[in-house]
């Protein structure tokens, strides 16, 4: 009974085993379809609709406290100068507090002094209305602000023209691939793999200059967005 048993378990692994292995037929031996492998590029360009500045105020004084008090002071005024502008409290967010002795160039064989301190407060602030970027810089100025720097524009929905650079990509992938096959005396098939290479990020470039307030001159010029993929094609006679 036992030896039957075997038998059966033995019968049953080498069906399963007939089941799992590779086909030998006229299949496998059909050659693999010839391919050709490009890489496409893309790029749209558009005008940025927002942009971010740096502000913040920089104060001295004797104690650190004094210094910190005047400090405060002037970036409560900073902050109500936005909201006047209609700056909303998410657009604007604190980057930097810093409070820091200020020395006297050391004398010889004696330590620095500390002669006062100095306290610099940083703000990011986001100008969704590019109208109001130069009001937002001239305000900030007249309100005390004393440090300001890194405009930065950007895309308030750069998604669509993303979608667009990957397309024109694409594009471009297949007009290199069809002058490959042609030149080879082929025609390009169906698409076996599509590789996404990278997305740049929008970068400015140089545009004539545009005045967006009669106080500060700003221009947003224009940012490119490009696209890489890398498609394989097949090729047929």
């Amino acid at each position: 009974m036992s030896e039957r048993r075997g038998l059966g378990a033995a019968l049953l692994l080498a069906l399963l085993s007939a089941a799992c292995a590779p086909a030998t037929g006229a299949d496998s031996m059909k050659p693999r379809p010839a391919t050709v492998t490009v890489a496409g590029t893309g790029s749209v360009s558009a005008t940025p609709d927002q942009a971010e500045i740096t502000t913040g105020v920089v104060t001295q004084a004797p104690t650190a406290a004094q210094a910190l008090a005047a400090n405060s002071q002037a970036m409560e005024r900073l902050l109500q100068s936005l909201g006047t502008l209609g700056i909303g409290p998410r657009d604007v967010q604190t980057t930097n507090i810093s409070v820091s002795p200020q020395r006297r160039p050391p004398k010889e064989g004696q330590p620095p002094e500390i002669t006062g301190y100095e306290v610099t407060n940083q703000i990011r602030v986001k100008v969704r209305d590019l109208s109001r970027l130069g009001r937002v810089v001239d305000q900030q100025v007249s309100q005390g602000a004393n440090l300001v720097y890194g405009i930065h524009f950007g895309l308030q929905e750069p998604n669509p023209l993303l979608d667009e650079a990957r397309k024109r990509a694409m594009a471009d992938a297949r007009r290199k691939a069809e002058l490959y096959a042609t030149a080879a005396g082929l025609r390009i098939g169906r698409v076996l793999v599509v590789r996404e290479s990278g997305v740049t990020p929008p970068r400015p470039e140089p545009t004539p200059r545009v005045t967006m307030s009669a106080a500060v001159p700003v221009a947003p010029g224009e940012q490119e967005i490009q696209a890489s993929v890398t498609v394989t094609f097949t090729l047929e006679p």
